[in-house]
């Protein structure tokens, strides 16, 4: 017997030298894809919750998941990250609106809006927005989601959503990259087909839909409200366009420089830079003021160019200046068209500080007090603080959505094609051949990127015969492009959502008709 067992010791150990060579080829290779850092094409992950909105208690679901996007042979050329909540106590969805949620950029991940505006956990920063640690998230309590169900999309290359490769195992090349996803119309296109897919998979097309777009999300959503309506037969109550873009309705030359003024004169007034006769004035009607100056006799002098007068130039330069809270001679050098950077640069000069771009209640510290724009953007650099850790704490460990793929706050989606942007004239060819379609812009005084007379002047011109005009509606808010991180806006600003939802939504036997 022992003879026997001496026997087999000397094959087994042949057998084991002679198939290790191939289990080595083999085990890199298996622990390769086991750590490969790809997204999940198709998938979903659902957890339970509840919450307290306007003092009513309810549960919701959170789903969160990727959902592919489809080239026209089947194929799926890439997968969009999203994060849809439904309260849980709804009977009949067909009377439940769902409003599909966007941010800009382009290359914008949806975080922004998701987890600090109308969904149901908020960054835990302080009442005027500032960052707070430990960083992380807590209860909305203005959240939309008592009135309507939420889907937070992040378009190619945002968030976890990325570019899939071909049949081949091949990435597409950049150029085929732009063609199919990096530009305004391929934008429009293909996600308004993910759309349709996600409405069908989660049977929402009898609810009422609205869109809502932040910054160049706004570009985003209005193209779509004609891209859904048109080529996917799919119609929405309602488009919100939150801190808008130009939306393709041009703003050049001496509009773009007018209107700048109003918003100037918010951000001094903010920071205390007016004259007292100035100062003491209510926002609102302050502004009011320097709007009608801005339109009968800022503008028109611009106009005139080089061959205005030199003394209707200097009245004007001390008008701009006063409203400005700059100094005449700053006005003058600049022919009365004084740019943002320098505005930005020049208004605390003397304090030695710098204001923000996307919101201009924030302060910066140069290197150098000289110079004509500052080094860097304040507000941006405060949000990061708060945002980035707290999205990614609240899918991973409250969402329990599981993934080594990197969350792009910022994703890769240059060069981008802005040619043939006609969205806001598909925005207005919609709600002609919609009825039931409204529109509300909301806008924070104090955004110098996509400034609220600006986004005024945009829904002046939406609708130039003015037969539309009441379906049109503009809210302003004390504080910048995301007016929702200050505390008394994101109440505010979530019931002008509110509102406009309801208004919106026909009452019982109103058919779509003029």
């Amino acid at each position: 017997m022992q003879k026997g067992l001496n026997f087999l010791v000397p094959v087994m150990v042949m057998f084991s030298l002679s198939s290790s060579p191939v289990l080595a080829a083999k085990e890199p290779e298996q622990q390769q894809k086991m750590h490969e850092r790809k997204l999940a094409i198709d998938d979903k992950n659902i957890t339970k919750h509840s919450t307290k909105v306007n003092g009513q208690k309810f549960k919701y679901t959170a789903t969160t998941g990727t959902q592919p996007v489809w080239d026209e042979e089947g194929n799926p050329i890439a997968s969009l990250f999203y994060t849809y909540y439904q309260r849980s106590d709804v009977k009949d969805s067909a009377k439940r609106p769902l409003v599909i949620s966007f941010n800009g950029g382009p290359g914008s991940a949806s975080v922004w809006m998701h987890v600090a505006y109308t969904g149901p956990r908020v960054l835990n920063v302080d009442d005027e927005g500032y960052p707070l640690q430990p960083y992380g998230v807590k209860t909305n309590p203005y959240s939309i989601l008592d009135v309507a169900d939420i889907v937070f999309v992040n378009p190619v290359n945002t968030g976890y959503s990325r570019v899939l490769a071909g049949k081949d195992g091949e990435m597409p090349s950049k150029e085929q990259q732009k063609k199919m996803f990096f530009g305004v119309n391929a934008d429009i296109n293909y996600l308004a087909e993910w759309l349709n897919t996600f409405v069908s998979r989660n049977n929402r097309w009898r609810s009422p839909k609205y869109l809502i777009g932040e910054s160049y999300g706004t570009t985003r959503v209005a193209g779509l409200a004609k891209e859904l309506q048109e080529r996917q037969w799919m119609y929405v109550n309602g488009v919100i366009l939150v801190s808008p873009t130009d939306i393709g309705i041009k703003r050049d030359g001496p509009v773009k420089a007018a209107n700048r003024l109003p918003y100037f004169t918010a951000a001094a007034w903010y920071h205390k830079a007016l004259t007292p006769s100035l100062q003491q004035k209510p926002l609102a009607e302050l502004l009011a003021e320097v709007e009608t100056f801005t339109i009968s006799e800022y503008l028109p002098a611009l106009a005139k160019g080089g061959f205005i007068t030199a003394q209707e130039k200097h009245v004007i330069a001390e008008q701009v200046a006063k409203y400005a809270g700059l100094s005449v001679e700053a006005v003058i050098n600049n022919n009365l068209d004084v740019d943002n950077s320098f505005f930005w640069k020049e208004l605390l000069r003397d304090r030695k500080q710098t204001i923000g771009r996307l919101d201009s209640r924030y302060l910066g510290i140069d290197k150098k007090v000289a110079g004509s724009s500052p080094d860097y953007n304040a507000e941006l650099s405060s949000w990061l603080h708060s945002f980035t850790p707290a999205i990614n704490y609240y899918l991973r460990e409250e969402l329990n959505y599981k993934t080594d793929i990197k969350y792009n706050m910022f994703g890769n989606v240059r060069p981008w094609d802005r040619t043939g942007n006609k969205t806001g004239e598909g925005l207005r060819s919609a709600m002609a051949q919609n009825p039931y379609l409204q529109v509300m812009i909301q806008s924070g005084y104090f955004d110098g990127a996509t400034n609220y007379f600006d986004a005024k002047y945009t829904m002046w011109q939406l609708d130039p015969s003015g037969l539309m005009k009441d379906r049109l509606s503009f809210k302003g808010y004390e504080s910048g492009h995301m007016m929702y991180l200050r505390h008394e806006d994101l109440r505010d600003a979530n019931q002008d959502i509110r509102e406009f939802i309801k208004r919106s939504l026909p009452a019982k036997g109103q058919a779509a008709k003029y």
